[in-house]
Protein backbone atom coordinates (compact mmCIF):
# COMPACT_ATOMS: atom_id res chain seq x y z
CA UNK A 1 0.00 0.00 0.00
CA UNK A 2 1.70 3.18 -1.10
CA UNK A 3 2.29 5.97 1.78
CA UNK A 4 -0.60 7.76 2.82
CA UNK A 5 1.23 11.22 3.70
CA UNK A 6 4.11 11.86 0.80
CA UNK A 7 7.22 13.83 2.39
CA UNK A 8 6.17 16.65 4.29
CA UNK A 9 2.48 16.16 3.94
CA UNK A 10 1.55 14.90 7.72
CA UNK A 11 3.52 18.00 9.11
CA UNK A 12 1.57 20.09 7.05
CA UNK A 13 -1.46 18.67 8.20
CA UNK A 14 -0.66 18.84 12.34
CA UNK A 15 -0.05 22.27 11.24
CA UNK A 16 -3.49 22.52 9.93
CA UNK A 17 -4.95 20.39 12.85
CA UNK A 18 -3.32 23.22 15.52
CA UNK A 19 -4.53 25.84 13.57
CA UNK A 20 -8.33 24.65 13.98
CA UNK A 21 -7.86 24.23 18.08
CA UNK A 22 -5.11 23.66 20.67
CA UNK A 23 -5.05 19.97 20.93
CA UNK A 24 -2.71 17.32 22.55
CA UNK A 25 -0.97 14.52 20.91
CA UNK A 26 -4.00 11.72 21.52
CA UNK A 27 -6.57 13.99 20.54
CA UNK A 28 -4.62 14.70 17.18
CA UNK A 29 -4.11 10.98 16.37
CA UNK A 30 -7.69 10.70 16.99
CA UNK A 31 -8.70 13.61 14.54
CA UNK A 32 -6.36 11.90 12.07
CA UNK A 33 -7.99 8.38 12.23
CA UNK A 34 -11.64 10.43 12.29
CA UNK A 35 -10.30 12.06 9.43
CA UNK A 36 -9.41 8.81 7.38
CA UNK A 37 -13.15 6.96 8.42
CA UNK A 38 -11.43 4.86 10.23
CA UNK A 39 -9.35 3.28 7.85
CA UNK A 40 -5.76 4.49 8.64
CA UNK A 41 -4.13 5.58 11.88
CA UNK A 42 -0.49 7.06 12.61
CA UNK A 43 0.60 5.64 15.33
CA UNK A 44 2.33 7.68 18.65
CA UNK A 45 5.57 7.11 16.98
CA UNK A 46 4.89 8.82 14.31
CA UNK A 47 2.87 11.82 15.49
CA UNK A 48 4.73 12.68 18.28
CA UNK A 49 8.47 12.99 16.85
CA UNK A 50 7.26 15.49 14.18
CA UNK A 51 5.00 17.77 16.85
CA UNK A 52 8.50 17.43 18.62
CA UNK A 53 10.02 18.68 15.60
CA UNK A 54 7.86 21.63 15.13
CA UNK A 55 7.99 22.73 18.55
CA UNK A 56 11.86 22.63 18.17
CA UNK A 57 11.52 24.97 15.16
CA UNK A 58 9.25 27.48 16.79
CA UNK A 59 6.56 26.87 14.47
CA UNK A 60 4.19 25.34 17.94
CA UNK A 61 4.19 25.55 21.41
CA UNK A 62 2.72 23.52 24.04
CA UNK A 63 1.05 23.90 27.58
CA UNK A 64 1.31 21.19 30.12
CA UNK A 65 -2.49 20.54 31.56
CA UNK A 66 -3.23 17.38 33.80
CA UNK A 67 0.03 16.04 32.77
CA UNK A 68 -0.09 16.50 29.02
CA UNK A 69 1.49 18.49 26.57
CA UNK A 70 -1.59 20.77 24.81
CA UNK A 71 0.20 21.76 21.35
CA UNK A 72 -0.75 25.39 19.81
CA UNK A 73 0.34 26.95 16.72
CA UNK A 74 2.07 29.88 17.28
CA UNK A 75 2.22 33.20 14.53
CA UNK A 76 5.43 31.54 12.67
CA UNK A 77 3.13 28.41 11.88
CA UNK A 78 0.31 30.22 11.06
CA UNK A 79 2.64 32.32 8.45
CA UNK A 80 3.83 28.83 7.21
CA UNK A 81 0.60 27.47 6.92
CA UNK A 82 -0.54 30.36 5.06
CA UNK A 83 2.32 29.99 2.56
CA UNK A 84 1.52 27.11 1.88
CA UNK A 85 -2.07 27.22 1.61
CA UNK A 86 -2.22 25.92 -2.07
CA UNK A 87 -0.43 22.93 -1.67
CA UNK A 88 -2.83 22.52 1.69
CA UNK A 89 -5.61 22.36 -0.80
CA UNK A 90 -3.83 19.98 -2.80
CA UNK A 91 -3.28 17.74 0.52
CA UNK A 92 -7.03 17.62 1.02
CA UNK A 93 -7.68 16.22 -2.16
CA UNK A 94 -5.20 13.44 -1.47
CA UNK A 95 -6.48 12.75 1.31
CA UNK A 96 -9.83 11.83 0.44
CA UNK A 97 -8.33 10.31 -2.42
CA UNK A 98 -5.96 7.98 -0.39
CA UNK A 99 -9.76 6.94 1.56
CA UNK A 100 -11.18 5.75 -1.41
CA UNK A 101 -7.92 3.86 -2.69
CA UNK A 102 -7.68 2.52 1.31
CA UNK A 103 -11.46 1.80 1.30
CA UNK A 104 -11.05 0.05 -2.48
CA UNK A 105 -8.43 -2.46 -0.89
CA UNK A 106 -9.73 -3.38 2.21
CA UNK A 107 -13.27 -4.46 -0.10
CA UNK A 108 -10.63 -6.62 -2.47
CA UNK A 109 -8.95 -8.23 0.51
CA UNK A 110 -12.76 -8.65 1.68
CA UNK A 111 -13.80 -10.09 -1.24
CA UNK A 112 -10.60 -12.73 -2.14
CA UNK A 113 -10.95 -13.89 1.79
CA UNK A 114 -14.65 -14.52 0.96
CA UNK A 115 -13.54 -16.18 -2.16
CA UNK A 116 -11.23 -18.29 -0.25
CA UNK A 117 -13.32 -19.38 2.20
CA UNK A 118 -15.95 -20.03 -0.16
CA UNK A 119 -13.85 -22.53 -2.35
CA UNK A 120 -12.42 -24.19 0.51
CA UNK A 121 -16.02 -25.25 1.81
CA UNK A 122 -16.93 -26.06 -1.77
CA UNK A 123 -13.70 -28.27 -1.27
CA UNK A 124 -14.75 -29.73 2.25
CA UNK A 125 -18.12 -30.70 0.98
CA UNK A 126 -16.76 -32.66 -2.18
CA UNK A 127 -14.64 -34.68 -0.14
CA UNK A 128 -17.51 -35.56 2.03
CA UNK A 129 -19.50 -36.54 -0.43
CA UNK A 130 -17.39 -39.14 -2.10
CA UNK A 131 -15.84 -40.40 0.91
CA UNK A 132 -17.80 -43.00 4.27
CA UNK A 133 -19.35 -41.51 6.72
CA UNK A 134 -17.13 -42.16 9.71
CA UNK A 135 -18.54 -42.08 13.43
CA UNK A 136 -16.97 -38.66 14.08
CA UNK A 137 -19.00 -37.21 11.01
CA UNK A 138 -22.10 -38.98 11.60
CA UNK A 139 -22.05 -37.75 15.45
CA UNK A 140 -21.40 -33.96 14.48
CA UNK A 141 -24.39 -34.29 11.87
CA UNK A 142 -26.70 -35.43 14.91
CA UNK A 143 -25.30 -32.40 16.69
CA UNK A 144 -26.51 -30.33 14.12
CA UNK A 145 -29.88 -32.24 13.76
CA UNK A 146 -30.30 -31.58 17.51
CA UNK A 147 -29.52 -27.88 17.36
CA UNK A 148 -32.14 -27.10 14.11
CA UNK A 149 -34.83 -28.78 16.47
CA UNK A 150 -33.74 -26.84 19.50
CA UNK A 151 -33.25 -23.62 17.72
CA UNK A 152 -36.95 -23.99 15.89
CA UNK A 153 -38.40 -25.53 19.88
CA UNK A 154 -37.04 -21.78 20.81
CA UNK A 155 -38.99 -19.92 18.19
CA UNK A 156 -41.49 -21.97 18.48
CA UNK A 157 -41.64 -20.83 22.99
CA UNK A 158 -40.66 -17.25 21.69
CA UNK A 159 -43.92 -17.12 19.37
CA UNK A 160 -46.27 -18.53 22.51
CA UNK A 161 -44.83 -15.60 24.56
CA UNK A 162 -45.09 -12.76 22.31
CA UNK A 163 -49.29 -13.84 21.62
CA UNK A 164 -49.29 -14.01 25.74
CA UNK A 165 -47.68 -10.71 26.14
CA UNK A 166 -50.07 -9.23 23.11
CA UNK A 167 -53.37 -10.64 25.28
CA UNK A 168 -52.03 -9.81 28.49
CA UNK A 169 -51.30 -6.20 26.79
CA UNK A 170 -55.02 -5.98 25.54
CA UNK A 171 -56.45 -7.18 28.91
CA UNK A 172 -54.50 -4.61 30.57
CA UNK A 173 -55.79 -1.51 28.27
CA UNK A 174 -59.24 -3.00 28.60
CA UNK A 175 -59.16 -2.58 32.48
CA UNK A 176 -57.40 0.30 32.59
CA UNK A 177 -60.24 1.68 30.53
CA UNK A 178 -63.09 0.34 32.48
CA UNK A 179 -61.29 1.83 36.01
CA UNK A 180 -61.04 5.11 34.11
CA UNK A 181 -64.60 5.05 33.26
CA UNK A 182 -65.97 3.83 37.17
CA UNK A 183 -63.60 6.75 38.20
CA UNK A 184 -65.32 9.27 35.95
CA UNK A 185 -68.78 7.94 36.77
CA UNK A 186 -67.71 8.29 40.42
CA UNK A 187 -66.79 11.84 40.40
CA UNK A 188 -69.61 12.66 38.05
CA UNK A 189 -71.83 11.65 41.12
CA UNK A 190 -69.46 13.43 43.77
CA UNK A 191 -69.93 16.33 42.42
CA UNK A 192 -73.84 16.16 41.48
CA UNK A 193 -74.43 14.81 45.58
CA UNK A 194 -72.48 17.88 46.94
CA UNK A 195 -73.97 20.08 44.30
CA UNK A 196 -77.70 19.20 45.29
CA UNK A 197 -76.21 19.62 48.70
CA UNK A 198 -75.42 22.93 47.84
CA UNK A 199 -78.98 23.89 46.39
CA UNK A 200 -80.63 22.12 49.89
CA UNK A 201 -78.31 24.88 51.60
CA UNK A 202 -79.57 27.83 49.31
CA UNK A 203 -82.84 27.38 48.63
CA UNK A 204 -83.26 27.45 52.52
CA UNK A 205 -82.02 30.92 52.83
CA UNK A 206 -83.78 32.41 50.17
CA UNK A 207 -82.53 35.49 48.30
CA UNK A 208 -81.31 35.69 45.31
CA UNK A 209 -78.96 33.04 45.69
CA UNK A 210 -81.79 30.77 46.83
CA UNK A 211 -83.60 31.73 43.48
CA UNK A 212 -80.72 30.48 41.84
CA UNK A 213 -80.79 27.24 43.41
CA UNK A 214 -84.01 26.29 42.26
CA UNK A 215 -83.41 27.07 38.57
CA UNK A 216 -80.15 26.04 38.85
CA UNK A 217 -80.02 22.32 40.32
CA UNK A 218 -83.48 22.01 40.84
CA UNK A 219 -84.46 21.57 36.90
CA UNK A 220 -86.82 25.27 36.56
CA UNK A 221 -85.92 26.77 33.35
CA UNK A 222 -86.96 30.22 34.59
CA UNK A 223 -85.68 31.34 37.95
CA UNK A 224 -87.62 32.93 41.03
CA UNK A 225 -87.92 36.10 41.94
CA UNK A 226 -85.60 37.51 44.48
CA UNK A 227 -86.39 36.46 48.05
CA UNK A 228 -88.80 33.61 46.88
CA UNK A 229 -87.13 30.29 48.54
CA UNK A 230 -87.74 27.17 46.22
CA UNK A 231 -87.99 23.89 46.96
CA UNK A 232 -84.79 21.56 46.10
CA UNK A 233 -85.30 19.59 42.99
CA UNK A 234 -83.68 15.65 42.97
CA UNK A 235 -80.44 14.92 42.79
CA UNK A 236 -78.20 16.32 39.94
CA UNK A 237 -81.39 16.43 38.00
CA UNK A 238 -81.19 19.56 35.39
CA UNK A 239 -78.38 20.77 35.67
CA UNK A 240 -74.94 20.05 33.91
CA UNK A 241 -76.56 17.25 32.04
CA UNK A 242 -75.59 18.78 28.36
CA UNK A 243 -72.29 18.40 29.30
CA UNK A 244 -71.27 14.69 28.09
CA UNK A 245 -68.67 12.40 30.28
CA UNK A 246 -65.55 12.65 28.75
CA UNK A 247 -62.77 10.17 29.76
CA UNK A 248 -60.66 12.62 31.70
CA UNK A 249 -62.70 12.76 35.19
CA UNK A 250 -60.47 15.90 36.43
CA UNK A 251 -61.26 17.68 32.89
CA UNK A 252 -65.48 17.11 33.76
CA UNK A 253 -64.97 18.36 37.30
CA UNK A 254 -63.39 21.89 35.39
CA UNK A 255 -66.33 22.00 33.30
CA UNK A 256 -68.47 21.38 36.00
CA UNK A 257 -67.06 23.97 38.36
CA UNK A 258 -66.94 26.73 35.08
CA UNK A 259 -70.94 26.17 35.03
CA UNK A 260 -71.62 26.86 38.32
CA UNK A 261 -69.21 30.11 38.23
CA UNK A 262 -71.09 31.05 34.63
CA UNK A 263 -74.48 30.25 36.38
CA UNK A 264 -74.01 32.31 39.63
CA UNK A 265 -73.09 34.92 37.71
CA UNK A 266 -75.27 35.22 35.43
CA UNK A 267 -77.57 35.89 38.09
CA UNK A 268 -75.71 38.24 39.97
CA UNK A 269 -75.93 40.34 36.68
CA UNK A 270 -79.37 40.16 36.27
CA UNK A 271 -80.76 40.60 40.01
CA UNK A 272 -77.68 42.35 41.92
CA UNK A 273 -76.07 41.64 44.69
CA UNK A 274 -76.54 43.20 47.92
CA UNK A 275 -73.98 43.20 51.10
CA UNK A 276 -75.97 41.16 52.93
CA UNK A 277 -76.04 38.45 49.76
CA UNK A 278 -72.52 38.83 49.30
CA UNK A 279 -72.09 37.41 53.18
CA UNK A 280 -74.59 35.04 52.81
CA UNK A 281 -72.63 33.79 49.32
CA UNK A 282 -69.52 33.68 51.09
CA UNK A 283 -70.46 31.67 53.54
CA UNK A 284 -72.31 29.11 51.01
CA UNK A 285 -69.36 28.99 49.01
CA UNK A 286 -66.87 27.91 51.87
CA UNK A 287 -69.14 25.57 53.32
CA UNK A 288 -69.48 24.05 49.74
CA UNK A 289 -65.54 24.39 48.72
CA UNK A 290 -65.15 22.14 52.31
CA UNK A 291 -67.38 19.48 51.12
CA UNK A 292 -66.52 19.11 47.39
CA UNK A 293 -62.59 19.36 48.75
CA UNK A 294 -63.60 16.57 51.43
CA UNK A 295 -65.29 14.58 48.89
CA UNK A 296 -62.23 14.56 46.47
CA UNK A 297 -59.24 13.31 49.17
CA UNK A 298 -58.46 9.76 48.55
CA UNK A 299 -60.45 7.59 50.52
CA UNK A 300 -63.59 9.85 50.92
Amino acid sequence: MPPVFAHGRLRLYLLKLLDEAPRHGYEVIRLLEERFQGLYAPSAGTVYPRLAKLEAEGLVTYATEGGRKVYSITDAGRAELADRRGELADLELEIRDSVSELAAEIRDDVRGAAGDLRREMLAAANASATQPEDESWKAAKEELRKARQEWKEQARRAKDESRRAREEAQQARRQAKEAAKEAQERAREEVQRIAAQLQEQLSRTGGVFGSLAGAWLGGNSTAAAPGTPTAPGPSGSGWAEDLAPSADPARDLDRLLDRFRDDIRDAARDHGVTPAQLSEARAHLAAAAARIEAGLRPGA
